[in-house]
């Protein structure tokens, strides 16, 4: 077992890259629909290419293998400008063109390739106003479409891809219809001012029965009952969401050819709040007149320690005989044996001592730290979607159990404050955290949104491209470096940049 893992850390260090991703999979046979009035705020896109992201997509046909590298259909990439994005040498900056529709909000959108880690930029991205048709009970258990008004929610996801970008693709192609599925069921109750119901019925057979006025309220079942939000509600809605489609990339990735798996950073605004659900290492942070609030927080072996070590310790069949829940200031070592050394476990924040015994000597679950720190010697995020084929290099180890798909969500109310034109959210991989501080980002929002009028729309997509820049870095002494000659970001570098203030941002 040490010979193998020490194998997998060798290959990790120098390999730097990833397997080339396999074919994608279809999509899924409905549509996403939208009222005119939301439909004429999408961007519109050009017909799909074999292989291009989209929010419709194409199928491929059985047994036909699609282009391995896409990049979102709101770029309009032309197929040299597809080739371009492709480019390791020069690593060009891509943004939506400045002419034709722009994205909701006027959102800005910059992304650049890696300096060569990856055959292929693995993250994805998606911008979509989806509509959503509340779902009605009817006589006989049936469920339909109601016919009434439905809730409107805009939608920005970024997909941060790892082992090939599969698993980043079809997520930017269908998570938001799972959000979307599982709203429907809520549309009446989000829309009404009553807190939301304790049961709804199944079956219900009288006239009337689907107005939120006949639900099964709460007294009737007990007395005294928790209270539960509609913001309870949408936030489940979204968790049940990344849930179905790791569950979707579990039933496809054999016929399919959906390997690896991807961190996943979601923004939905609905009825005047903002979601933003994050599931990995990218993030999410609001500058707010110079104000920096954070909106998500990484999930890494490091963050999550205890919570992997506790699953360890209540599952140790899924430790095998190779790893040990225990965490060790450094590798124990045979001859120290019946020597007291530092550990901790999943119920301590702080250090003690305990005498090394025969099962320390095994390879700790969560091992190095930073950038470095890896689950089981192998992976560097703890929560996503995707990865059910990984395994232990050289073992049959899965360690997909101690991957969560569950986000955390953090909720914000866009009407609790006066917001200008200068306030804007932004999401990014980690190919931009990893070099750019939360206070470098307020910084660069400053500097560039005040060269612009308030009222010119294209001053988000300049600043999400000064912000991918920034990252980048320029190509110097064999590498990208940044103007303080550390070296640049790599890694492949998405960038949103969405608006919170300004006539007509979400009204």
């Amino acid at each position: 077992m040490l010979n193998r893992v020490r194998s997998a850390v060798a290959h990790l260090v120098s390999s730097g890259g990833a397997p080339p991703p396999r074919p994608k999979s279809p999509d899924l046979p409905d549509d996403t629909s939208a009222p005119p009035a939301a439909a004429a705020e999408a961007p519109k896109s050009p017909p799909a290419r074999p292989g291009s992201a989209s929010g419709s997509g194409a199928s491929a046909k059985p047994g036909e293998a699609r282009a391995s590298f896409s990049r979102p259909t709101f770029l309009q990439l032309s197929p040299g400008g597809l080739r371009r994005a492709d480019d390791h040498a020069g690593r060009a900056v891509q943004s939506p063109p400045d002419r034709g529709r722009r994205l909701p909000w006027n959102t800005g959108y910059a992304e650049v390739i890696n300096a060569g880690k990856s055959r292929h930029n693995e993250d994805q991205a998606c911008c979509e106003v989806v509509y959503v048709e509340g779902r009605r009970s009817g006589p006989g258990a049936l469920r339909e479409l109601s016919h009434g008004q439905g809730l409107c929610f805009h939608y920005w996801g970024l997909f941060d891809g790892h082992a090939g970008g599969g698993a980043a693709e079809m997520a930017s192609r269908l998570l938001h219809r799972h959000i979307r599925e599982q709203l429907k069921d809520l549309v009446e109750i989000l829309q009404g001012p009553s807190p939301p119901p304790l049961c709804l019925p199944s079956t219900p057979e009288s006239p009337g029965s689907c107005d939120p006025a006949h639900l099964v309220s709460p007294q009737s079942c007990w007395s005294s009952q928790k209270e539960v939000t509609h913001d309870g509600l949408v936030v489940g809605a979204i968790e049940n969401a990344f849930q179905l489609m790791d569950e979707q990339m579990a039933r496809e990735r054999h016929g399919h050819h959906v390997e690896g798996g991807c961190c996943a950073l979601v923004v939905v605004y609905l009825l005047g709040k903002v979601y933003v659900a994050n599931a990995g290492d990218s993030r999410a942070i609001i500058v707010r007149n110079g104000e920096i609030i954070p909106m998500s927080r990484e999930f890494t072996p490091e963050t999550e320690r205890q919570r992997l070590q506790l699953l360890g310790f209540l599952k140790p069949e899924l430790l095998g005989s190779e790893f040990t829940h225990l965490e060790f200031p450094r590798r124990v070592q045979p001859k120290e044996l019946g020597q007291r050394m530092l550990y901790r476990d999943q119920n301590m924040t702080g250090w003690a001592y305990k005498k090394i015994e025969l099962e320390d000597l095994r390879f700790p679950l969560v091992c190095g730290e930073g950038k470095k720190a890896r689950v089981m010697a192998t992976i560097g995020v703890t929560r996503g979607l995707g990865d059910h084929n990984l395994k232990v290099c050289s073992s049959t180890l899965p360690i997909k159990p101690f991957l969560s798909c569950f986000p955390e969500v953090r909720v914000y109310d866009l009407t609790q404050y006066e917001h200008c034109p200068d306030d804007v959210l932004v999401l990014g991989t980690d190919g931009l955290w990893d070099v750019t501080s939360d206070r470098e980002v307020a910084a660069t929002v400053d500097r560039v949104l005040s060269a612009y009028e308030p009222n010119d729309p294209s001053r988000y997509t300049a600043l999400a491209q000064a912000l991918v820049l920034g990252a980048r870095g320029t190509p110097r002494d064999r590498g990208w470096r940044l103007p303080n000659n550390k070296l640049g970001s790599g890694d492949d570098i998405s960038v949103f940049v969405i608006p919170l203030g300004g006539p007509g941002s979400y009204s």
